[in-house]
């Protein structure tokens, strides 16, 4: 395994506020994730995940190490992505623990089912994602968990929930290829005139 750490100094000082500010340009996808068994379960709602390889199926997601999934994450060995479709909201509001929900009373207001590692997965996401921890990376506040994909629950849905300006967006190709349409078509008119 290749690694490189450096030591960086940064140029200045930069703000918690400033660097949340900045970030909050960046749209994330809005995933659950899942960890524990039996009634000894949680999760937390990220935008933090990413696909990391093909060839075996991986992919990474950022942890804050205070977070209530980090112990049972690393105890258990295993963990969920569920990509939460538009109408999700409520599912990744729980999540945030929101009204002071914790542990197994997150998971109301959802159906979920098991699969090979036994966590929860969310019927009705977009896509459930079981993994087994291959790798932790702990830097400052939070890990990066490399995940071996375990198997894949695929919904039949295409609106996806992303988060941007510190809201919840919805993400619909047909959608809003047709909004596209109606903007550009005035415009295009407007250009040959």
């Amino acid at each position: 395994m290749n690694s490189v750490v450096r030591n960086m100094a940064a140029a200045g000082d930069i703000s918690s506020d400033g660097f949340r500010g900045a970030m909050r340009h960046l749209t994330g996808g809005v995933s659950v994730i899942t960890a524990g068994r039996g009634k000894d379960i949680t999760g937390m709602t990220v935008t933090s995940v990413s696909s990391l390889s093909v060839d075996p199926p991986t992919l990474i997601v950022s942890v804050n190490r205070e977070a209530s999934s980090w112990p049972l994450l690393m105890r258990h060995g295993f963990f969920g992505i569920n990509i939460l479709a538009a109408d999700q909201i409520g599912i990744a509001e729980r999540f945030t623990g929101k009204g002071g929900l914790k542990g197994a009373e997150r998971f109301a207001g959802g159906q979920w089912t098991t699969s090979v590692s036994g966590v929860p997965l969310l019927v009705g996401a977009l896509a459930a994602i079981d993994c087994a921890v291959e790798e932790t990376i702990e830097r400052h506040s939070h890990a990066i968990v490399i995940g071996r994909v375990l198997d894949i629950l695929a919904g039949g849905r295409t609106a996806a929930l992303a988060y941007w300006q510190g809201r919840y967006v919805a993400v619909d190709q047909d959608e809003d290829a047709a909004r596209l349409a109606e903007v550009s078509l005035p415009l295009a008119h407007a250009h040959t005139r």
